[in-house]
């Protein structure tokens, strides 16, 4: 793993820790025994260090948004591969929801803020758009609006995501997000698709 990416980590596991407002070049630097001036030879900025993380996080949520899109299979498949992965990525990344949810318009990490709420725009449209396509294929039940099923779906994964806020535990996450996933999904589609 390059410094660089070492800083990021660092940077977002603190974020995670105690909020972005805890994310210094001071601490990141003390975590990684590091000086500050090592911090700067990467990042000019602590607005440098969040525009890469900005970056490294936007590729990973279109990364996955993609990768659903791009999929062989049915669109249920595609939309629990859509789902899962970004509940993946929130486990390895926990600071997203943390970063997501403060609303300090000065802070540094407003850029991070703002292009992930373009990003899941991205993921909502995405979403509803595979269950468009379900009710298309005939996997939903008569009935269903795919775009009620979508926003139902967006709301557990938005629950897990702040339940993490909470409970501070991301292993969990994936599991507990494929069981309800799958109980949600159940109430809504047709029985060979159950």
């Amino acid at each position: 793993m390059s410094r660089r990416d070492e800083i990021l980590d660092t940077a977002l596991a603190l974020a995670f820790e105690g909020g972005p407002g805890r994310v210094t070049t001071v601490a990141i630097a003390e975590r990684l025994g590091l000086t500050q001036p090592a911090i700067y030879r990467h990042f000019r900025s602590k607005a440098d260090l969040w525009a890469a993380i900005t970056e490294r996080l936007g590729t990973e949520v279109g990364a996955n948004i993609a990768a659903a899109e791009d999929a062989e299979g049915p669109a249920l498949y595609r939309l629990r591969k859509l789902v899962l992965g970004h509940l993946d990525l929130i486990s390895r990344t926990p600071a997203l929801p943390e970063i997501m949810v403060t609303r300090d318009p000065n802070s540094a990490d407003v850029v991070v803020r703002t292009a992930m709420q373009k990003r899941m725009g991205e993921f909502q449209r995405t979403l509803t758009g595979l269950c468009v396509a379900a009710a298309k294929d005939g996997a939903l039940r008569p009935g269903i609006d795919p775009r009620d099923l979508a926003l139902l779906v967006m709301g557990v994964l938005q629950s897990l995501a702040l339940r993490l806020l909470f409970n501070r535990d991301p292993a969990t996450l994936v599991a507990e997000g494929t069981r309800l996933l799958s109980l949600q999904l159940s109430a809504f589609t047709t029985a060979s698709e159950a």
